[in-house]
């Protein structure tokens, strides 16, 4: 995390980060679980893990896929879709986490429309 927004974010250790999974006081616990998951274990950055559309996670089964499928709109200066394959430690915590039926984003906004925002997920 970045102090005075001035040179390198701070690296966390294993110790911080197993401390954010099991302590992290949230309103929605499997929720930003699974959203700090995502990042942690595709490296991804926040707009491209808030604007992850459910099917791009899981099949129409609901079982998380084999892989998590980037679309090169919500990408930083990629030109092309990626797929990041999902090692247990994701899968776990998408497994406990139950996006809404009736969306379409993995992690909705506010009443439901569109997809939370970079801000918003930045806080959590």
């Amino acid at each position: 995390m970045k102090i005075d927004r001035h040179g390198q974010a701070k690296i966390l250790t294993a110790e911080e980060i197993q401390l954010l999974f099991n302590e992290g006081a949230t309103l929605n616990p499997p929720r930003d679980r699974a959203l700090f998951a995502v990042m942690l274990y595709t490296a991804c950055r926040v707009n491209e893990a808030v604007t992850l559309r459910i099917r791009d996670v899981y099949d129409r089964k609901g079982s998380v896929r084999p892989v998590v499928l980037f679309r090169k709109g919500n990408t930083k200066g990629k030109l092309a879709t990626r797929t990041i394959p999902v090692l247990e430690d994701l899968r776990f915590h998408l497994t406990d986490y139950h996006p809404p039926k009736w969306g379409n984003y993995l992690f909705p906004g506010r009443h439901g429309k569109g997809h939370i925002t970079s801000d918003a997920a930045s806080w959590i």
